[in-house]
């Protein structure tokens, strides 16, 4: 162990706590992880602690550990409660509790005079059409926790719809939500630490197929000075009101009004895996940092332009990946399954034309 190491715990063990623990390894860092199966992709970078064994297998990563974090915000509340009376957990049990949960991420979002669209919680078929009425259509029914991917979600395009709505989805409590216009889709990653020290990666544009990110491009293109510093004021007030150690991520709308939050995830985010290749240090490196109390590190872009594509349900030929100059493979050792996310590529460009030439070449990845 160096004077910086620390054994980091990990709840979870899926392709996030594998890149958790690359990134981290070369910084002396030492890795466990609280998950279901030696089959999981970061099975094999450190010390597997399976929920199947026994009653005492959380304690033993707990044991192993100097601080704890987590892949998902669907990590139990409680678990985090409990583990935090005596070893460190980030991000903190707020940052959880208000991210599992979108009304109360909207609620936040309110008292920190961050644009969201209008929303109504729902927990029957009558406070549904109520909600309707007061918000309109279209608009969009999700569960208030769970669901991504496209997952939970229903799309409510005329009143008609509402009885298939709540058959479809309902039976729990739900959140109707206004349907904002907007030009594309967003995102901004952010890290903190606990000396309160900031630092923010570039806005990018997402681009989601059925409900799932697909490709990712950084930065996003024109974005002005404004917009980016908009982004960053918000990720300040979410930063500073949750106390949060860690990265945070939050999905925007951009608008001819500026931009809407859409959602927040209180970790390491898809739409920021660009940044292993694309900037001077990763989201993943700097979420170790955060947690265990290094500086942070650079999110200047290495390169003009950086993106990303997402494998998805099938592995492809990635053979072809492997023959391409500026294109980097990430396979996360999952079985091939529909919608499942399977591995990434990463792209780095001087300049548009190269960029949407990798594209063109890469096109067996995107969606047809």
């Amino acid at each position: 162990m160096t004077p910086i190491s620390k054994r980091v715990g990990v709840l979870g063990a899926g392709q996030l706590g594998r890149m958790l623990a690359i990134a981290g390894y070369p910084l002396g860092q030492k890795f466990g992880f609280y998950g279901m199966s030696d089959d999981e992709p970061s099975a094999l970078l450190g010390h597997m602690h399976k929920q199947s064994d026994d009653t005492d297998s959380l304690q033993k990563l707990v044991d192993f550990a100097d601080v704890i974090t987590y892949e998902s915000e669907n990590t139990d509340v409680e678990t985090v409660r409990k583990i935090s009376q005596t070893t460190p957990v980030y991000p903190g049990e707020k940052s959880l509790f208000v991210t599992q949960h979108r009304g109360r991420e909207k609620g936040m979002f309110d008292q920190l005079e961050i644009p969201c669209a209008s929303y109504r919680i729902v927990d029957s078929l009558e406070s549904l059409q109520l909600a309707v009425d007061e918000i309109g259509v279209p608009a969009i029914l999700k569960t208030t926790t769970e669901g991504y991917d496209g997952k939970g979600q229903f799309v409510l395009k005329e009143k008609e719809q509402i009885d298939e709505a709540w058959k479809s989805i309902g039976g729990r409590e739900l959140i109707l939500e206004g349907f904002v216009e907007f030009h594309r889709e967003l995102s901004i990653v952010a890290v903190r630490n606990a000396n309160n020290e900031h630092v923010y990666y570039p806005l990018v544009q997402n681009v989601h197929h059925e409900g799932i990110l697909r490709y990712t491009i950084a930065p996003a293109r024109e974005v002005s000075e404004e917009i980016q510093q908009q982004a960053e004021l918000y990720m300040q007030k979410l930063l500073d009101e949750l106390d949060h150690v860690g990265v945070l991520t939050l999905e925007l709308f951009e608008t001819t009004d500026g931009l809407v939050a859409n959602e927040m995830a209180p970790r390491v985010h898809n739409s920021g895996h660009w940044t292993i290749e694309g900037a001077l240090t990763s989201q993943f490196e700097n979420h170790i940092r955060a947690i265990c109390g290094l500086p942070l590190g650079s999110t200047e872009p290495r390169q003009p332009l950086a993106a990303m594509i997402n494998i998805i349900g099938e592995t492809g030929p990635v053979e072809k990946v492997l023959t391409m100059d500026n294109v980097f493979l990430h396979l996360y050792d999952k079985a091939e399954r529909k919608g499942r996310k399977l591995g990434h590529i990463n792209l780095i460009a001087d300049d548009e034309e190269s960029l949407f030439s990798l594209f063109k070449e890469l096109s067996d990845f995107l969606p047809k």
